[in-house]
C-alpha cells in the first residue's frame, strides 16, 4: 500500500495520473487495507477459539481422569462413609484434577521419550551395522581370522564341529578309518602307531592268512606273505600252489571251511560269486538285449542278429583254435565273436545245486553256427552277471567293428577299444558312475536295480573295473590304456576315437579280423 500511495502521490508534472485514476487507486489501497484487517481479525479468532478448544478438551480430559480415580479409589477399598461440605468436596477435587494433570503429563512424556527412544534405537542399529561392517573389514587386517577346520581324510571342511582329534590332526567321525579293516575307529580303540584298531594292528603287524586262519608263520627273513591287490587279502605264499580252489571270477582264495563250488569244467566259483551267476544261454537273453541297447545308446547299433551262446571252458578253447587266433600272450579267454562256420556244443540249461554244493543235471546241445562276418558270440558260462555282462560287452563291440567294415585295425588298439566299451557299460551300473572319469550313460535297463544289489556286488563292480584299468599284460592292459588316452583327448567322443585309431593303424600289421 505504501508503494501505491508514493506512485499516485500528487504532482504537478505532465507525467501525474489523472484525477480519476487517483481516486481508484486510492480505492483499491482502501479496500486492500481493509482486507487485510480482516483477515487478521479472522487469523486472531481462529488462533483463539484453538487455544479455547485445547484448554476446554484438556479440562474436560483432567476432569474425566480425575472422576476416574476417584471412582477407582473407591471401588478398592473405601468402605467408611465420609461426609465432607461442598468446599471440602471443591477442595478434593482440584487436588485429584491437579494430579490427573500432573500424571497425564508425565505419562504424555514418557511415551515422547520413548518414541524418541526407539527412533534412536533404529538409527544407533543403522549406524552399528555399518560400523561393524567397517569393523569387520578393519579387524580382518588388523587381526588374522582363523581358517577353517579341514578334515585330515577327505581335505573338506569340517562344519558344525562334528570331529575328532586324532593323531595329530582333525577327523570327519567317517573319515578316522583302520588302514586295516577300513572300518571307523572310535576314540578309545586306536592306536598311537597311526590309524588302526588296537586288535587290527596287531593283526598288521604279524597276520593271519585268510585260508588257513593261522598266524602267518615268520621265518628267518620276516613275515612273508601274498597280498591280493584288490581285496587286500593276506595268505601264505604256499597256498597258491598247493591246491587251495580259487574263484575264477573274484579271485579270491577258498577259505578254510567253506566249500567253494567246482563247475563241471574244473573251475571254481566262491559262494559270493555263484549267487548272481549266468549259467545257460537262456538266462542271458535279457543282458544280449540290454548290451545291444546301450551301444545303440552309444551310436554303436548292431543290427544283425547272431546267437550268443554261454559254453564251457573245453567249447571256447575249441573255437578259438578254429578261429586260427593266436595273441602269443598269456591272457584266460572268456569270450570270443565268431566269425568263421563251424559246431559249438553250448549250455542249454545250466546245472542244478546237488549236495555238498555240487553242480548237477547240467544238459548241452551242439549246433552249426554259420553267416557272413558274425556267426555268433561265445561266452564262458558260470559267471555272475556283472562279469557276463562286461565280456558281453567287449565282444559286441567286436562284432560292429567286423559288420561296419573296421577289419584292419592294429590288434592292440582294437582290444583297447574294446575294454574301453567293457569299462563303460560296468561305470553305468555303479554308484561311483556319477564321479568317474568317463561321461557314460546310463544303462537302457537292468534285471535288477542298483539298489537292490548286496554289498558284494557293488565291491565285485569296483573289482571288474580295478581289472581293466590295472591290467599290465601287453595285449589288454596296454591297448586300453592307449585307447583311453585318445579318448580323454577326445573329450570322451566314441567316434573321434575310433577315427585317431583308424589313422593309427595306416601302415601298420592288420588285426586279425
Amino acid at each position: 500500500m505504501g508503494w501505491f500511495s508514493c506512485f499516485f502521490s500528487p504532482s504537478t508534472t505532465q507525467d501525474d495520473p489523472s484525477e480519476d485514476q487517483y481516486k481508484t487507486a486510492i480505492k483499491i489501497s482502501k479496500h486492500e487495507k481493509e482486507d487485510g484487517i480482516v483477515r487478521q481479525k479472522r487469523e486472531k479468532e481462529e488462533q483463539a477459539a484453538i487455544e479455547r478448544a485445547t484448554q476446554e478438551s484438556l479440562k474436560q480430559f483432567e476432569k474425566e481422569e480425575a472422576e476416574r480415580r476417584l471412582q477407582e479409589s473407591k471401588e478398592k477399598g473405601k468402605h467408611e462413609k465420609v461426609v465432607v461440605d461442598d468446599d471440602e468436596r471443591v477442595d478434593t477435587e482440584q487436588i485429584e484434577m491437579k494430579r490427573a494433570r500432573e500424571e497425564s503429563l508425565k505419562q504424555f512424556e514418557k511415551e515422547e521419550a520413548e518414541r524418541r527412544l526407539e527412533k534412536s534405537k533404529e538409527e544407533g542399529k543403522r549406524k552399528q551395522v555399518e560400523e561393524e561392517d567397517k569393523g569387520q573389514f578393519k579387524h580382518s587386517k588388523d587381526k588374522q581370522v582363523a581358517p577353517p577346520s579341514i578334515c585330515n581324510g577327505c581335505k573338506s571342511e569340517i562344519k558344525d564341529g562334528l570331529s575328532v582329534k586324532a593323531l595329530g590332526d582333525l577327523w570327519h567321525p567317517q573319515c578316522l578309518c583302520c588302514l586295516h579293516c577300513h572300518k571307523p575307529i572310535a576314540m578309545d580303540q586306536i592306536t598311537r602307531k597311526g590309524k588302526f584298531h588296537r586288535s587290527c594292528y596287531k593283526e598288521q603287524r604279524h597276520p593271519t592268512c585268510c585260508v588257513c586262519l593261522k598266524k602267518i608263520p615268520s621265518t628267518e627273513e620276516g613275515i612273508k606273505y601274498n597280498e591280493h591287490p584288490f581285496w587286500k587279502e593276506k595268505y601264505c605264499p604256499c597256498h597258491d600252489s598247493d591246491g587251495t580252489a580259487k574263484c575264477c571270477s573274484c579271485e579270491r582264495l577258498e577259505p578254510k571251511g567253506t566249500n567253494f563250488v567246482m563247475l563241471g569244467d574244473d573251475r571254481w566259483l566262491c559262494l559270493h560269486c555263484i549267487g548272481s551267476s549266468v549259467m545257460d544261454s537262456d538266462e542271458c537273453i535279457d543282458l544280449h538285449v540290454e548290451i545291444r541297447d546301450f551301444l545303440e545308446g552309444l551310436f554303436f547299433k548292431v543290427d544283425k542278429e547272431f546267437p550268443l551262446l554261454l559254453v564251457e571252458k573245453q567249447a571256447l578253447n575249441k573255437a578259438e583254435k578254429e578261429e586260427k587266433i593266436d595273441y602269443d600272450h598269456a591272457v584266460v579267454t572268456r569270450g570270443i565273436c565268431l566269425s568263421e562256420e563251424q559246431y559249438v556244443t553250448s549250455v542249454k540249461e545250466g546245472p542244478k545245486r546237488g549236495p555238498n554244493n555240487t553242480l548237477i543235471n547240467m544238459v548241452t546241445e551242439t549246433q552249426m553256427v554259420s553267416g557272413c562276418e558274425v556267426t555268433a558270440i561265445l561266452i564262458i558260462y558260470g559267471l555272475p552277471r556283472l562279469l557276463t555282462g562286461y565280456i558281453l560287452a567287449h565282444e559286441m563291440m567286436h562284432a560292429w567293428l567286423r559288420l561296419n567294415g573296421y577289419k584292419n585295425l592294429k590288434l592292440e588298439l582294437e582290444e583297447g577299444l574294446c575294454q574301453v566299451l567293457g569299462l563303460k557299460w560296468l561305470e553305468s551300473h555303479t554308484f561311483s558312475s556319477a564321479s568317474s572319469s568317463s561321461n557314460t550313460p546310463p544303462a537302457a535297463s537292468t534285471s535288477k536295480k542298483v539298489d537292490d544289489w548286496s554289498d558284494f556286488e557293488k565291491k565285485l563292480a569296483e573289482f571288474c573295473i580295478h581289472q581293466i584299468k590295472e591290467d599290465d599284460t601287453p595285449l589288454y592292459g596296454r591297448g586300453f590304456k592307449q585307447v583311453y588316452e585318445i579318448l580323454v583327448s577326445n573329450h570322451y567322443s566314441l567316434k573321434e576315437t575310433l577315427k585317431d585309431i583308424v589313422n593309427a593303424s595306416k601302415s601298420v600289421p592288420v588285426s586279425k579280423f
